[in-house]
């Protein structure tokens, strides 16, 4: 898909963040022209988007833009039902007072607790006790989490995923050192795609657990998605790969 124009996120002040520089030097190679915008212009929808711009921002930003342009925004799916036997460990979902409740009565081991929808009111964090329950404030009880066994990462990395092609992988955490099995990496990938639910570019996040199994520790959809060590052309070819296949979506 060809975009005559390019809307970047950028409050105008301070440094740009590491996406919006490598977005800027992709599409200046692409030969498409960048304007930056704040959040303020997004909710007042003073962006004139359409099938020919493409959009690049933070999470809130991008689903401003998705409502503005009658795209339905994704569901967050961190560990894909495709994708159960590589997460080493067990995940479930629940509400906030069950897992409050089993905290309390103390029949619960530690786990790590993340919102499960969009709306993420409360950052994910690992809870021991009920006093962690702090972390989760206001938020009504019962909202739905994912919650997981809490377990030992050696190492973690983000691997990036165009069209079920593999092309950069990230280290960001733990032991560079410590490798992943590519191949258990390769056949996730391909089941993930083989079910036509994973997006048509995003990051999977893999990592090395305690005992050397390479397991996953989530998926992460491509429209706003951080970038490590990635190329410029590289990350920018799949966020447009993302943004054009939601473009497409709202014709469908």
């Amino acid at each position: 898909m060809r975009f005559d124009v390019a809307f970047l996120q950028y409050a105008g002040s301070g440094p740009m963040r590491h996406e919006e520089r490598l977005l800027t030097e992709g599409l200046k190679r692409r030969g498409i022209p960048v304007r930056h915008y704040s959040m303020k212009r997004i909710h007042h929808r003073q962006l004139p988007l359409g099938p020919d711009t493409f959009i690049a921002g933070d999470t809130d930003a991008m689903h401003g833009a998705m409502r503005q342009l009658r795209i339905p925004v994704p569901e967050p799916d961190d560990y894909p039902e495709a994708l159960r036997d590589y997460l080493g460990r067990r995940v479930w979902t629940s509400t906030l007072g069950e897992v409050e409740s089993a905290l309390d009565t103390g029949s619960a081991t530690p786990v790590f607790v993340k919102p499960a929808d969009r709306r993420k009111r409360f950052t994910g964090t690992v809870c021991y006790s009920e006093r962690d329950a702090i972390a989760w404030h206001s938020t009504s009880r019962r909202r739905r989490v994912r919650c997981s066994e809490v377990v030992a990462w050696r190492t973690e990395y983000r691997v990036y995923v165009i069209d079920g092609r593999i092309v950069t992988v990230d280290h960001y955490d733990g032991d560079r050192t410590i490798t992943l099995d590519m191949g258990v990496v390769e056949s996730a990938v391909a089941a993930y795609h083989r079910t036509a639910t994973a997006p048509i570019a995003h990051g999977i996040d893999f990592g090395v657990l305690a005992d050397g199994r390479t397991a996953l520790v989530e998926a992460n959809d491509g429209y706003a998605l951080g970038a490590y060590d990635i190329t410029a052309d590289d990350y920018t070819e799949l966020v447009i790969q993302r943004w054009s296949e939601l473009l497409a979506s709202s014709r469908a």
